[in-house]
């Protein structure tokens, strides 16, 4: 195992380690990649990707002597887990080290939400403070009945950190879990009994579109949507339409169907707020995710396991 494809964009650092272990095969600075896999594609045993750029079944096939793709990101939709499982193929996430910075970027959207920081700011900076006096009241965050779709790790953390504001947490997930909370088999039921419905749950085609326009409506016309998950997980199209119909009240995105195109609609509205997908995105917790990437690599080549597979490629892990 000596030779590895990168898909997608790599700090230099990470780069400079790589090469000290492997034969390192850019796709981007390829002008024809096609070609690359046809000539070379059996001497790749190893792929780094990330979980937006992903890799296709498409590019996989064609690396017959692969052993291990390893995602920066939590989220791996983008790499067909279940595909690579059975061709032996291990897939490695980065859970965990993003869990915290993810849980303080959804509470910036809860309080934002709440308390419209953006719309006064942008107040302040208008001129109308002054021309205008003071700014509308905005509402409270306390004591607010907060649905979490997803109480993985990062939902438990979101909901600890929510604990300042005294909360009534619901959450739906696919089976009950070991926490303080009520639990929900309904997603649409638990969106009528809340005012705010986070999203935090994994993409992919079980979630695909699961905060449906039935949700968006439950939810209502005084309630509050955050999505800090994937654009999949809601119906980008009955969400622009429950806001505009004033069906749903606010909604705090900080990821998109199509990023990095944002609908205008979206942009717009002065009860939405939008993030170019930045829920981890800080100094510290990239290069913890970057490390962790590289070490899953590194641990895989020295003894054939790896650090944090995902659940599709545990048996994997297990018999190596």
């Amino acid at each position: 195992m000596s030779e590895i494809l990168i898909m997608g964009n790599m700090p230099d650092k990470s780069l400079s380690i790589l090469k000290a272990e492997f034969t390192v095969h850019r796709a981007v600075e390829m002008t024809n990649f096609e070609k690359f896999l046809a000539e070379q594609g059996d001497k790749i045993s190893a792929v780094a990707t990330t979980g937006f750029v992903g890799i296709h079944n498409s590019i996989i096939e064609k690396l017959k002597n692969l052993q291990i793709i390893s995602s920066n990101g939590v989220g791996y939709d983008s790499i067909d887990a279940t595909f690579c499982a059975d061709r032996g193929i291990i897939v490695t996430h980065t859970p965990d080290v993003l869990n915290a910075e993810v849980a303080n970027t959804t509470i910036m959207l809860f309080l934002n939400s709440f308390r419209e920081f953006s719309f006064n700011e942008a107040y302040v900076k208008s001129g109308n403070w002054k021309l205008e006096g003071m700014a509308p009241y905005s509402r409270s965050p306390d004591n607010r009945v907060v649905g979490i779709l997803g109480m993985g790790r990062i939902g438990q953390e979101i909901a600890s950190r929510l604990s300042i504001f005294n909360p009534k947490i619901l959450y739906h997930s696919r089976s009950p879990k070991d926490v303080p909370y009520t639990y929900y088999e309904d997603l649409e039921t638990m969106a009528r009994d809340c005012e705010v419905l986070i999203c935090i749950t994994p993409g992919g085609l079980q979630t695909n579109k699961i905060v449906n326009e039935g949700v968006l409506t439950a939810l209502g016309s005084t309630g509050t949507l955050i999505n800090i998950a994937r654009g999949s997980v809601v119906d980008q199209t009955a969400l622009i339409s429950a806001l505009k119909d004033k069906r749903l009240g606010y909604a705090a995105l900080d990821v998109f169907e199509n990023e990095p195109n944002v609908p205008d609609e979206l942009i717009h509205m002065s009860n939405v707020i939008v993030l170019p997908h930045v829920g981890s995105a800080t100094f510290e917790t990239r290069a913890a995710m970057g490390d962790l990437t590289l070490n899953n690599l590194i641990e895989f080549k020295k003894n054939g396991k790896v650090i944090t597979p995902v659940p599709e490629c545990l048996n994997l892990n297990q018999n190596t």
